[in-house]
């Protein structure tokens, strides 16, 4: 089956292709503008593998967490692709694919990639292997980085490992609760891979509702915070009404 991934929940830009779970070639860009750099991306790994747009039987995108204006990009990108060529449409969590990176024989480990959202809280969630699967122990969420170092202490594991771009400049406040070896300095860590993305695929959720799918924030945006802030009284008055 001739796959295509696409992840731009965060920074970096990461596109691939691949065959089942074999990956073909892949794009990974650090520039900010992926409404711009998405499309050729994806055409220029086609044409350099001689695949025409119609062979493309699935497309993997990442949901969320991560950027707002990114998810939204990548996803409708998906969506549009997906309909377009009539090919199957699977949606991955933004964190489960950073933290597929990791080695899959460590089992005793507890993976936990960490996304900045701002204001010294994070997106993340909590992982591990199990028997070759990944999976999500702690569910995916919008937190304050103190309150989850707290939930993380308790976790019944050896150790733990957070992962992800932003990972370093939490260090301060992380290893004053862990020690060093939790904030690997391994690259390939902290940055999207297209080919984990495949691996994946197994596990991912089936889009069988293509229109109506959308990215999974776990947060309202800034905007809409303060909107609903300032008209509190109004909705609830409304709420109160019906």
């Amino acid at each position: 089956m001739k796959v295509l991934t696409i992840d731009t929940s965060n920074q970096l830009m990461a596109v691939g292709i691949g065959i089942d779970r074999q990956l073909i070639g892949s794009y990974v860009s650090s520039s900010k503008n992926h409404s711009v750099t998405l499309m050729p991306a994806i055409d220029f790994l086609m044409k350099e593998a001689g695949w025409q747009p119609q062979e493309i039987e699935r497309i993997i995108v990442a949901k969320g967490p991560g950027s707002y204006t990114g998810l939204r990009i990548g996803v409708t990108t998906a969506k549009t692709l997906a309909w377009t060529l009539d090919a199957e449409l699977l949606a991955v969590s933004s964190l489960a694919v950073l933290a597929a990176n990791t080695d899959s024989a460590a089992e005793d480990v507890l993976i936990v990639p960490l996304m900045d959202a701002r204001r010294k809280n994070i997106y993340t969630g909590a992982y591990q292997w199990q028997q070759g699967q990944l999976v999500n122990v702690l569910p995916d969420r919008h937190v304050s980085l103190a309150e989850w170092l707290q939930l993380l202490k308790k976790q019944p594991v050896d150790s733990v490992r957070f992962i992800g771009r932003d990972a370093p400049q939490f260090a301060g406040d992380i290893l004053l609760d862990f020690p060093a070896d939790s904030l690997p300095n391994q690259t390939v860590l902290h940055q999207v891979q297209p080919v984990s993305m495949l691996e994946l695929a197994d596990d991912a959720e089936v889009v069988a509702n293509i229109g109506g799918f959308t990215p999974e924030y776990l947060k309202r945006v800034e905007a809409e915070e303060k909107w609903l802030e300032g008209h509190h009284e109004e909705l609830t008055s409304y709420v109160e009404r019906t």
